[in-house]
């Protein structure tokens, strides 16, 4: 089935190097099986990749054993949504590129508040 983006539009890959998403595709797409809904796409930073590691997520360390080299600064992944609120409101956030971003996020958070994190802000009007 095919997923859309927070504009309604079809998702684009996330990232495919680093290989991300919930099913190793590259995209961060909703699915039935995924209970963390891994649907927000992120730009790593290196303050969020301390805030991750500070509340039990490490996201920088290499696991080899899992194919997973580690996020450095710059990496684009996909985030749990509820993760991504939680740094939101903790003023920690991540940016977010919108037209990766599964549509499902928009039942936690506003388009509005979603733009002004978004690294492929749309052109205002």
């Amino acid at each position: 089935m095919s997923r859309l983006n927070v504009f309604g539009q079809p998702l684009i890959p996330c990232s495919l190097d680093p290989l991300t998403g919930f099913m190793r595709d590259g995209c961060c797409s909703d699915c039935d099986d995924d209970h963390g809904k891994h649907t927000v796409c992120a730009q790593m930073s290196a303050s969020f990749l301390a805030y991750s590691k500070s509340r039990g997520n490490d996201l920088s360390t290499p696991c080899p054993e899992f194919g997973f080299a580690g996020l450095k600064p710059g990496d684009q992944w996909c985030l749990c949504a509820l993760r991504w609120v939680e740094a939101l409101l903790d003023g920690m956030a991540p940016p977010i590129v919108l037209a990766a971003s599964d549509e499902s996020i928009l039942d936690q958070v506003s388009l509005e508040t979603l733009v002004l994190h978004a690294v492929d802000r749309p052109p205002l009007h």
